[in-house]
């Protein structure tokens, strides 16, 4: 079971950037896909989670209207479109995954204590 995320990188307030989560070893079906990030000395925080069965999905309200979280079942991939970025975006952004919790909102599980499987982290700065 792996998670791979790609397309962080440098880019200056305003911009887009869309992130990747590459899934292999377990099917998408019934699972809570998560997006979260984490500065130097902060804990990590949720940033947006999907059920990938029905489509239910959560923002930060930090986030909500900028970023939008999607799920390509059929390719075992999950993307974080990210839209008029500003400086406090900064940070290290995580994939995660975990079977979904029935009778749970993806809101409730969007917490990184209730997933079990990680990506590496890829690294996004927005420049002011």
């Amino acid at each position: 079971v792996q998670l791979v995320e790609s397309g962080g990188g440098l880019v200056q307030a305003g911009g887009s950037l869309r992130l990747s989560c590459a899934a292999s070893g377990f099917s998408f079906d019934d699972y809570a896909i998560g997006w979260f990030r984490q500065t130097p000395g902060k804990e990590r925080e949720a940033v947006s989670c999907i059920n990938t069965s029905d489509g239910s999905t959560h923002y930060a309200d930090s986030v909500k209207g900028r970023f939008t979280i999607i799920s390509n079942n059929s390719e075992s991939t999950a993307y974080l479109q990210m839209t008029s970025l500003k400086p406090e975006d900064t940070a290290v952004y995580y994939c995660a995954a975990d079977v979904y919790i029935w009778g749970w909102t993806v809101s409730h599980q969007c917490q990184p204590q209730y997933f079990g499987t990680w990506g590496q982290g890829t690294q996004v700065t927005v420049s002011s």
